[in-house]
């Protein structure tokens, strides 16, 4: 059977329903497909179908085995293509790639604990001290309200008042049944399948400086209109052997500005399943975004503005483009 993805389409005649991606490319409309193969399919989009997950699954799997071949697909620029999922919750994981956290720390400066040392020294320090983390510490995770979410080819606005504006891409791995105090080894089996999303950040918001002691105020830097930028497709978790051997990328106007693998995250994908669920029951179809990768606009010096062409690719799960508009009066 081949590996495909799965999505959510509008076509010509505005007519909404999932589609089978062969090749990140072609779409195949699955509710087609079922008739051709004499079965009954009702889910009107990936959302929907992940309300019974394995049911809709077993589906498709029926669909491709009794269809001799597949029919000549759609093309994607002649659809609209929708986020994937529509999630009641969105939980972010921070500071949670190695490099990443590394460059940030080191950036920084001098701390009281590597005072004298050179750039050199402070690095391997702040590595030795990250390493611990992830063998000892524990996940840091948020969350960030669906509100937020928007289509893979959408524009994202750009709000006026925004003086550092950031991308994250990262892998975002979808729930695909109720997870409540799932052990690590036990936590991939809740997964429905893994999608790309860019956790857009304003910056400048993330600190209150009124009330410094409270932390960071992530409601106001990071769940805006359209910031989370979600597909364009959903890659079932059976089509992904190890989701610590994908490769992220994020390209700003043709450069690339994020290159990694997921292998650099300090906690795995099953282990941050593990600490979210003791503390949050999760439903079908919730959100997880894993972490981003070293490569951000702080650290490039270069936050978004009206005009730029963000590029997201993770492999088997398509490349999201949308491009940053100004806000309006």
């Amino acid at each position: 059977m081949p590996a495909y993805a799965l999505g959510t389409f509008t076509g010509p005649g505005e007519e909404t329903f999932v589609g089978l991606v062969l090749n990140e490319s072609l779409v195949h409309p699955v509710p087609a497909l079922a008739r051709a193969a004499g079965l009954p399919w009702r889910a009107v989009s990936v959302a929907h179908m992940l309300e019974n997950w394995d049911e809709g699954l077993a589906t498709v799997d029926e669909i491709l085995a009794r269809l001799r071949g597949l029919p000549t697909g759609l093309s994607l620029d002649r659809l609209r293509v929708h986020a994937p999922v529509a999630p009641r919750q969105i939980i972010c994981t921070g500071a949670n790639y190695r490099k990443h956290v590394i460059d940030l720390v080191v950036a920084q400066g001098a701390g009281a604990d590597t005072e004298g040392m050179t750039v050199e020294e402070r690095r391997e320090h702040v590595a030795r001290r990250t390493d611990e983390r992830a063998r000892v510490g524990l996940p840091y995770a948020f969350p960030k309200l669906s509100g937020a979410l928007c289509g893979p080819f959408d524009p994202v606005v750009v709000p006026r008042d925004a003086e550092q504006f950031d991308w994250e891409l990262e892998l975002g791995v979808v729930i695909g049944r109720q997870a409540w105090r799932v052990p690590r080894d036990k936590a991939l089996e809740v997964v429905a399948g893994y999608t790309v999303v860019n956790d857009l950040t304003r910056r400048e918001l993330v600190y209150r400086p009124d009330i410094k002691s409270l932390g960071s105020d992530w409601l106001r830097a990071k769940s805006g209109p359209g910031f989370m930028p979600c597909g364009p497709f959903l890659l079932p978790a059976r089509h992904v052997p190890d989701p610590q051997d994908l490769h992220i990328e994020f390209r700003l106007n043709g450069d690339v500005m994020q290159s990694e693998s997921t292998a650099d995250m300090l906690f795995d994908v099953a282990r941050q399943i593990e600490y979210v669920s003791a503390y949050v029951r999760l439903q079908p179809g919730d959100l997880l975004a894993t972490g981003s990768p070293a490569g951000n606009g702080m650290h490039h010096g270069r936050f978004l503005r009206d005009g730029d062409i963000m590029e997201g690719h993770i492999s088997g799960m398509g490349t999201q483009r949308n491009r940053c508009v100004a806000e309006g009066d």
